[in-house]
């Protein structure tokens, strides 16, 4: 059994080089569906967000595949051209990076929380799709328990921090007054929703964007007021701040489009989505200006998260070493459920005669082998555990050898 990823993030690669590799949910099903056929791959999970996308998958031992030219063959583009952007872990590294990925540890905001949730919803979906394994199901649950664990006991400066934040203070140093600005959210999912909350609390009249078969259906933060996707250029003229924030791999406003509207002079245009939902040459425009998710770098220096950094390597370290275990014991598992089996098959032979002999209805009898039955593997079962919690892997492994011997069949 192998773990294996490969990942691209905001560490080496500009959002450009990202939006390549970016997925939907529906796209991130496909692939999975045909990585999970791929001779060798036992399991698939793909996190795509906006800093990163990662592809994991459990694979057999001796597995010669490369995970990396099958995203490339599946995203239709020359390997050679992006190898120098991917990185790749295996085994024990792999583990130790999702563990410090899902805390937040290795976000452009130190401790952030939203990692946490993407990396929920990417094992949620694999789960849903049946590509997920038995190890990756146990590896990401882990990761996510983790998560929670620091999420509740560490606490991390500016752990809730977004992009909209970052953009919301840029715009404050410059001397704006969010308060009397008119502002819209293209989009109203996580990012959008954050992006809307963030201009909300400081005061902004905020329009959030809706589709129109979902207008009656989803919610939208307190406070917002909504409109329809397709009248988003009409209500632009009145904006001095438009964010959008969707999960469409073709943009929502295009320089055609703005060609064809006015706008405010000084308008802001803030664009939280991989790929882009702001067509780039649109910054190019006199009396506006563009940004996008790159734009916005954590400025939280380590210092000012070091002890909280050090609390939640420590609980990582525990947290792992758990699922260590139980990945170095599933093989040895069903050999101690064989043992139980034959231990309780002695058993019976030995205590039949005398079930034989009491004054018992025949399913009172079956009835008391049953309980018996259940007992004894119990007791057996708690036993072969002690000693592997008391002895080194190597003593137990020989242990558990030694007992498989007893009852070999002669």
């Amino acid at each position: 059994m192998g773990i294996c990823m490969f990942g691209i993030d905001h560490n080496r690669a500009s959002i450009d080089i990202r939006s390549v590799f970016s997925f939907t949910r529906k796209n991130a099903v496909a692939a999975m569906e045909e990585l999970k056929k791929t001779e060798g791959i036992l399991g698939c999970v793909i996190l795509s967000t906006c800093n990163r996308m990662e592809c994991w998958v459990s694979t057999v031992e001796d597995w010669k595949g490369c995970l990396f030219d099958e995203i490339c063959r599946i995203k239709n583009v020359d390997p050679e051209d992006y190898r120098a952007y991917f990185r790749e872990r295996a085994d024990r590294e792999a583990v130790d990076h999702l563990f410090h990925l899902t805390c937040g540890l290795k976000s452009q905001i130190l401790g952030e929380d939203q990692i946490l949730t993407q990396v929920k919803d990417a094992l949620a979906l694999a789960r849903e799709s049946f590509t997920t394994d038995s190890v990756l199901e146990v590896l990401f649950r882990m990761a996510v328990t983790a998560g929670k664990k620091i999420k509740t006991e560490v606490t991390f400066s500016r752990a809730n921090y977004t992009a909209m934040d970052s953009a919301v203070a840029m715009l404050k140093e410059r001397g704006a007054d969010l308060a009397s600005m008119n502002c819209m959210v293209i989009g109203n999912g996580e990012m959008g929703k954050l992006a809307a909350q963030s201009l909300r609390e400081q005061g902004a009249e905020v329009t959030v964007t809706v589709r129109q078969y979902r207008s009656g259906v989803v919610q939208i933060p307190v406070g917002c007021k909504r409109i329809d996707y397709g009248n988003r250029m009409e209500l632009l003229p009145e904006c001095d701040i438009v964010v959008s924030a969707t999960a469409s791999p073709n943009y929502t406003i295009t320089e055609e489009l703005m060609k064809q509207h006015t706008w405010k002079k000084g308008l802001v245009m803030v664009d939280l989505a991989v790929p882009r939902d702001i067509e780039p040459s649109i910054g190019e425009f006199h009396n506006l200006e563009l940004y996008d998710i790159d734009a916005f770098k954590n400025n939280t220096s380590f210092s000012q998260n070091e002890e909280a950094y050090h609390q939640a390597e420590k609980i990582l370290q525990e947290q792992m070493a758990e699922f260590y275990d139980w990945l170095e014991g599933r093989d040895i598992i069903p050999r101690i459920k064989d043992i139980q089996n034959k231990a309780v098959q002695d058993l019976n032979l030995r205590i039949y005669k005398i079930l034989a002999h009491l004054p018992l209805e025949k399913e009172e009898r079956d009835t008391l082998l049953k309980n018996i039955d259940t007992a004894a593997g119990k007791v057996v079962g708690k036993m072969i555990f002690g000693m592997r919690d008391a002895m080194g892997r190597e003593a137990f492994l020989e242990s558990v050898e030694s007992m498989e011997q007893i009852y070999d069949e002669k």
